[in-house]
């Protein structure tokens, strides 16, 4: 057992791609945890689309032993964090499982916009912040441009440590600084046990895995536990420590964290933020847990074949074990069939959750067009909460809308200020500020309508900045819009799943690229159908689908004209009844038109 002076336990915080995992990586090799045999690039991030994507998803643990210059023993706990914004939210629970975090920056990017993020909401949680200057040894490295903004934007007083993550460089004196400059753990190992779950899996076979950060008094196998919200009660069937593989031990003691197996099979039985008590000695009140996660982005998911229903149902609560910041709800759609309603925390995340439902599940998925939650008032004065445009009331019954608004804080180069701001003015963007944090980059603030940010807006500043902008953003609450329900009726037939709600001023230019775009896609019918875009009532958009013409002609050579005009008629009375009782079938490209539209447009 390690008494709690002698662990430490922190976490590497940074903007995307400035090298947590490479760092990650460097500790691992200088503390001997992982041999240079087993050793591979980005070791921590074990996921395949992790590996692929070259960003981290989930928020990963491991334990390190380390020997100082001294000769002291340490047990030295990591979890390291992903970057981008859409995952805050394992950021937060990462760093509530730490007393401290190293800060890592890129010598040759500087402070950017989730640098700022994570250090504000390290400091939110009272963490020690050890900055760390990353990238040294490159040709374009600004050492001191980028500790003079540390100083300026952070106010952050210590000097940084110079490091190079890639080469080893400067490790050596990050393990001294962890050591020197975070505190160690507060709790003690005679206390009554308390553990805070800051993740888990679902194993086929063991069940439910649990990663616990173990508060006070101490773990073992064999003891009966309970958990607090949930009320569920469990034997240890195994305990033990990340390496960063699983390695069973007798117990885990305060301040130490590892993995638990309770041979738990009911995955609603069990939540992350969750407090992990003795059965024997029950606390009188739980951990502080983590905030709910609140999703941003909406979207329908449903099964290609609705055979595969079930599947995906299982699939999902699979999912929400290992990543409960998403939101689940059953829906049903007349185009799609059964499907779900699931929320997001942005647009990345959306694509991933995808993904791994696809590849880890076997699913073949169909995502409708993401959209954000209205509040809409209507005429009886009722406010209402959409996160359907499906749902949306009709265009007489609505009094009035309000929207979600952010606060983006973009960090660029200045060369590419006119760019960005011509984007930004586009998607209906208010000017709040700007900073110049040295002579070539600045800082500005503008508040936006989320609608606008959640398709495309990431891609399209990264485009026009040319890679080099960098984003955040914080939620400000709901203001009042002129927003619209955009529908589209193909053969008089609104389908649902297509519907929209944009703003007034967008409504003509989006139905127009819509009905354009279903009319490629659409096959011919035997009769002429209608794509039509439809806004209170009013359509402001059509395009018309001729009809799959036969020659019926081809048969009739020679011969009075009368004998071609009865075949004609013929064909047009069947085309007729054909239209009054055909039914067109929209393919399944059709439900991502949506999507491409904005992109297109912009």
């Amino acid at each position: 057992m390690t008494v709690p002076a002698r662990i430490r336990n922190f976490s590497i915080i940074a903007h995307i791609d400035h090298g947590k995992s490479t760092l990650a990586d460097r500790l691992l090799e200088a503390t001997g945890t992982i041999s240079r045999r087993d050793m591979q690039a980005q070791v921590m991030d074990s996921m395949e689309l992790e590996r692929e994507r070259g960003i981290t998803i989930k928020a990963k643990a491991v334990r390190m032993d380390y020997t100082d210059p001294e000769g002291g023993r340490w047990l030295l706990n990591l979890v390291d964090t992903p970057g981008h914004v859409d995952f805050s939210y394992e950021v937060s629970r990462a760093l509530a499982a730490c007393e401290g975090a190293l800060l890592v920056v890129d010598a040759t990017q500087g402070v950017q916009a989730q640098t700022l993020a994570n250090a504000a909401l390290a400091r939110q949680v009272g963490l020690k912040v050890v900055p760390v200057i990353n990238k040294i040894d490159l040709p374009s490295a600004d050492v001191d441009g980028t500790a003079e903004q540390i100083f300026d934007v952070l106010k952050i007083l210590e000097d940084p440590i110079l490091i190079s993550a890639k080469s080893g460089r400067g490790i050596d004196e990050v393990l001294q600084a962890v050591v020197r400059d975070i505190p160690p753990p507060a709790g003690s190992p005679s206390s009554p046990l308390s553990a805070l779950i800051f993740d888990s899996s679902y194993s086929s076979f063991r069940g439910v895995i649990l990663l616990v950060r173990v508060v006070d008094g101490v773990l073992r196998k064999g003891m009966k536990l309970r958990f607090f919200s949930t009320g569920t009660e469990a034997v240890v069937e195994e305990a033990g420590v990340l390496k960063p593989r699983q390695v069973p031990a007798e117990s885990l003691s305060a301040g130490e964290a590892g993995y638990l197996v309770c041979g738990i099979r009911d995955i609603h039985s069990v939540r992350v933020g969750d407090t992990v008590m003795e059965a024997a000695r029950p606390l009188p009140k739980a951990l502080p847990g983590y905030r709910d996660a609140k999703p941003v982005v909406f979207a329908g998911i449903f099964p290609i074949n609705q055979a595969d229903y079930q599947a995906l149902s299982a699939a999902l609560d699979k999912l929400s074990l290992e990543d409960s910041s998403f939101d689940c709800s059953p829906e049903t759609s007349l185009a799609l069939g059964f499907g779900y309603r699931l929320g997001f925390l942005g647009l990345l995340h959306m694509d991933i959750v995808k993904e791994r439902l696809q590849r880890e599940f076997d699913l073949d998925l169909i995502v409708t067009a993401p959209n954000v939650v209205y509040r809409v008032q209507t005429q009886d004065g009722a406010w209402r909460t959409i996160d359907n445009p499906a749902k949306f009331p009709a265009h007489g019954d609505v009094k009035a809308v309000e929207e979600p608004y952010v606060l983006l804080i973009i960090v660029l180069p200045m060369e590419h200020q006119e760019a960005v701001l011509s984007l930004i003015k586009d998607r209906r963007g208010v000017h709040r500020g700007i900073e110049y944090l040295s002579p070539t980059r600045m800082l500005i603030r503008y508040e936006l309508p989320l609608a606008e940010m959640v398709v495309n807006f990431y891609d399209r500043l990264k485009s026009v900045s040319k890679g080099y902008a960098s984003l955040d953003y914080h939620p400000l609450g709901l203001r009042e819009s002129d927003m619209v329900k955009l529908e589209v009726l193909i053969h008089a037939e609104p389908v649902d799943a297509l519907s929209q709600i944009v703003h007034r001023s967008k409504a003509q230019d989006v139905g127009r690229r819509l009905c354009g775009k279903l009319k490629e896609l659409i096959d011919r019918q035997n009769f002429e159908v209608a794509i039509q875009a439809r806004v209170g009532g009013k359509i402001i958009a059509r395009e018309t689908l001729g009809a799959r013409r036969k020659d019926v002609l081809a048969k009739c050579y020679g011969g009075d004209i009368t004998r071609k005009k009865k075949l004609l008629s013929k064909q047009k009375e069947g085309k007729r009844r054909a239209k009054l009782l055909g039914q067109v079938e929209v393919p399944q490209e059709a439900f991502l038109a949506a999507l491409k539209i904005d992109e297109d447009q912009h």
